[in-house]
């Protein structure tokens, strides 16, 4: 098929050449040019505006900072789909942004999937990201067998709307928000009381709630090496947001993290991995 592919950051670099090398004629488009000069070095057509990328395009997929990106990037300079496209929105959204993109999505006579990925740029890599797809039945059809492309099989998971999708992956990151801010929390109580960085990641390692996230973020924390960002702060922040924006009832615990990312952003690590937040803490 012909694919446009707008959004080359971290992720969508990641994801983009799975479409290519499964054969399909791909042209991105990234508001800054250097990553689509880097993705020509691959044989992946580069386009200057969105327009151009989606002109004749069967499939159109988004992998774009946020809901405003969605929205300055295609319904706010109404570019112009074929009739019968499928856009593949992976744009981590809120429910609601669903609702208005599949609103416009349906104006314009095409067919609007949601499906966001769970997991960071190692899976990606190796096509094993957990797939959420919501969407009209053609729409969904039409786009497993691209995304499909980077999914762990068994956590690929076909959900009742897009609204359904983007709540899951809230869902999802939210355990990621409010559990580094534990370990960092675990991490400060320890010092306190006299325990090392390794005193306190060998407790939180032996079956506790928080194994997951030392065994996925404790060799980083160790390093103090915050570089290498397979999920930044600045995302994971700005998916902080939208949970709140969303959420109806007080969120304690994720506003504590929202605020320890929020400060982090304010010392300009914004670009780091979110482990960083637990560095004050490293002893």
């Amino acid at each position: 098929m012909k694919v446009a592919f707008l959004g080359l950051g971290r992720m969508g670099r990641a994801l983009v050449g799975h479409i290519a090398d499964a054969g399909h004629e791909v042209t991105v488009w990234n508001r800054s040019p250097e990553p689509v000069e880097e993705t020509a070095v691959n044989g992946i057509a580069g386009a200057e505006s969105p327009e151009a990328a989606i002109a004749r395009a069967q499939v159109v997929v988004t992998v774009l900072f946020g809901p405003d990106a969605v929205r300055e990037t295609l319904i706010e300079r109404a570019v112009p789909f074929d009739p019968g496209t499928t856009w593949i929105d992976i744009t981590t959204v809120a429910p609601a942004d669903t609702e208005l993109f599949q609103a416009w999505a349906t104006a314009q006579g095409i067919e609007y999937v949601h499906s966001p990925v769970i997991g960071s740029l190692a899976p990606a890599r190796a096509r094993q990201l957990g797939v959420l797809v919501g969407g009209s039945e053609r729409g969904v059809e039409v786009a497993l067998p691209i995304v499909s492309l980077w999914a762990d099989p068994e956590r690929l998971h076909v959900v009742r709307t897009p609204a359904v999708a983007a709540a899951r992956k809230l869902v999802a990151n939210l355990a990621l928000a409010t559990t580094i801010q534990a370990v960092s929390e675990a991490l400060s109580l320890g010092a306190a009381a006299g325990l090392s960085a390794d005193d306190v990641f060998d407790q939180l390692l032996e079956k506790s709630a928080l194994q997951t996230m030392v065994t996925m973020k404790g060799d980083v924390i160790r390093s103090g090496d915050y570089d290498d960002a397979q999920f930044s702060v600045n995302a994971l922040a700005k998916d902080a947001a939208l949970m709140v924006r969303t959420s109806r009832e007080p969120m304690p615990a994720l506003t504590a993290a929202y605020a320890a990312l929020e400060a982090v952003k304010a010392q300009g690590l914004g670009e780091s991995d979110f482990a960083v937040v637990a560095r004050a803490q490293r002893r």
